[in-house]
C-alpha cells in the first residue's frame, strides 16, 4: 500500500505535468479600445470592476469621503490605514526642497508626524531634488488630478508603517545623491543616496500601492526589502522596464522570511524584461494579474521563497526560448513551494511547479478575497493604472 509521502509526491508530479503543458500555439491577440493615454499601444477589455474597485468606484461622491478608500485593500496589506484618521492636506505646488520643504508641497505633507490624507489641487509634474522620505500614517491620493513624480529621485518608505500610495504616475526615476534630506519636522539626516527605484519599501509594514503607473526607472519599479511585510501591490500598470519588482533584499538576508506580499489585479504591460516579481525567502501571493509579455521570465526567485500563482493570465513572448513563466536563480530548488492554480497560459507559456504541501496564503478573514479564474483577468485589469477621476462623477 502506498505511503502518504508517495501519494503527495505523485499528486505534485501530476499537477506539475499539467502546468507545463503549453497552451495552443496558434495564439492571436485580440485588440480593442486603448486604455487611458498615459500608456500607448496597449489594449483593454470590457470594463469589469474588480473587488478593490467595486468597494469605492460605484460612489459618485467619492471625493466627499476620500478616506473610505482605506477600507478597500485586500490581501496582506489590507490593514494599511494611511491617513484615514487624519486631516486632508492639499498639495498646491510642485516645488521641492529636500531640507526645508515649504507648506503646500508634497514633501512638507509626507514628513509630518500626524496622519494626513494628501491630495492635489491641480495637475502637476513633481521633479524631486532628492528621495521623498515618507512618514507613517500617510496617504498620497492622486484622484481628481493627473499627478506625476518623474525625472528625479522618487519615493522611499523606510522604517515606517501604514502608507497608501494611490492614483499617481511614477516614472523615469533617477538615483538620489548623498546629501541632507528631511524625514520629519524635527529630523534632517545625511542620506547615502538612493538607487533610482520608483518606490522603495525598506523595513516597513502595512503598505498599499494601488492604481499607479510605473515605468523607466534607473533601478527597480517597486522594491520590498529588509524585512518589510504586510504589503499589497494592486491595480498598477507596469511598462518599459527591466527589473520590475524585487521582494527580498539578497540571498543572505534571512530576516526577509517574515515578508508577506500580495500582488493582485496588476497589468504587466509592454517592454518588461524580468522580475514580476522576483522573490527571496518570504511569501508572495500573485493573483489575477495580466502579463502581456516578458523578455526573460515573469516570476522568479532564490533563497527558497514560497510563491502561489493563482488565476493569472500569462501571454508568452514570441521568442521560443522565453516561454517559461518561472526562473529559479539557484540550484537545489525541487522542494521550493512554487505553485500554479487556475492560471491561463497563452502563446506557449508554461509554469514549472515545485515542492509539495499547502502553499495557500492563510489570510486572516479580513485579508481574504475570492480569486477569479485566469480567464477573467483581461477584464479585471482593464483599468490598471491611474484612473481619470472627475469630481462629482463615478470614477
Amino acid at each position: 500500500m502506498a505511503s502518504l509521502t508517495q501519494i503527495l509526491l505523485l499528486s505534485c508530479l501530476l499537477t506539475h505535468i499539467a502546468s507545463i503543458t503549453p497552451a495552443s500555439s496558434d495564439y492571436t491577440p485580440k485588440l480593442s479600445k486603448p486604455i487611458p493615454d498615459y500608456v500607448s499601444g496597449t489594449i483593454s477589455n470590457k470594463n469589469t470592476l474588480n473587488l478593490i474597485d467595486s468597494c469605492w468606484r460605484t460612489k459618485a461622491n467619492w471625493e466627499n469621503n476620500r478616506q473610505a478608500l482605506a477600507d478597500c485593500a485586500v490581501g496582506f496589506g489590507k490593514d494599511a490605514m494611511g491617513g484615514k484618521y487624519g486631516e486632508i492636506y492639499v498639495v498646491t505646488s510642485p516645488a521641492d526642497d529636500p531640507v526645508n520643504p515649504k507648506p503646500g508641497t508634497l514633501r512638507y505633507g509626507v514628513i509630518q508626524t500626524q496622519p494626513l490624507w494628501i491630495i492635489f489641487s491641480k495637475d502637476m509634474v513633481i521633479t524631486l531634488k532628492n528621495e521623498l522620505i515618507m512618514n507613517s500614517f500617510k496617504t498620497i491620493d492622486g484622484r481628481g488630478a493627473k499627478v506625476e513624480i518623474a525625472n528625479g529621485p522618487c519615493i522611499t518608505v523606510q522604517g515606517v508603517s501604514h502608507v497608501i500610495i494611490h492614483g499617481i504616475s511614477i516614472h523615469d526615476c533617477k538615483p538620489g545623491k548623498a546629501a541632507l534630506v528631511r524625514s520629519s519636522p524635527s529630523h534632517v539626516g545625511h542620506r547615502q543616496g538612493s538607487d533610482g527605484d520608483a518606490i522603495s519599501i525598506f523595513g516597513s509594514s502595512h503598505v498599499w500601492v494601488d492604481h499607479c503607473f510605473l515605468a523607466r526607472c534607473t533601478d527597480g519599479l517597486i522594491d520590498v526589502i529588509h524585512a518589510s511585510t504586510s504589503v499589497t501591490i494592486s491595480n498598477n500598470y507596469f511598462s518599459q522596464h527591466d527589473k520590475v519588482m524585487l521582494l527580498g533584499h539578497n540571498d543572505k538576508y534571512s530576516a526577509d522570511k517574515i515578508m508577506r506580499v500580495t500582488v493582485v489585479f496588476n497589468r504587466f504591460g509592454a517592454g518588461l524584461i524580468e522580475r514580476m516579481p522576483r522573490v527571496r525567502f518570504g511569501y508572495a501571493h500573485v493573483a489575477n494579474n495580466r502579463y502581456d509579455e516578458w523578455k526573460m521570465y515573469a516570476v522568479g526567485g532564490s533563497a527558497n521563497p514560497t510563491i502561489f500563482s493563482q488565476g493569472n493570465y500569462f501571454i508568452a513572448p514570441n521568442n521560443p526560448d522565453s516561454k517559461e513563466v518561472t526562473k529559479r536563480e539557484a540550484k537545489g530548488w525541487s522542494n521550493w513551494k512554487w505553485r500554479s492554480s487556475n492560471d491561463v497560459f497563452e502563446n506557449g507559456a508554461y509554469f514549472v511547479q515545485s515542492g509539495y504541501g499547502s502553499c495557500y496564503p492563510f489570510y486572516t478573514p479580513s485579508q481574504s478575497f475570492k480569486v477569479s479564474p485566469g480567464a477573467s483577468v483581461p477584464a479585471l485589469t482593464s483599468n490598471a493604472g491611474p484612473l481619470p477621476c472627475v469630481l462629482g462623477k463615478l470614477c
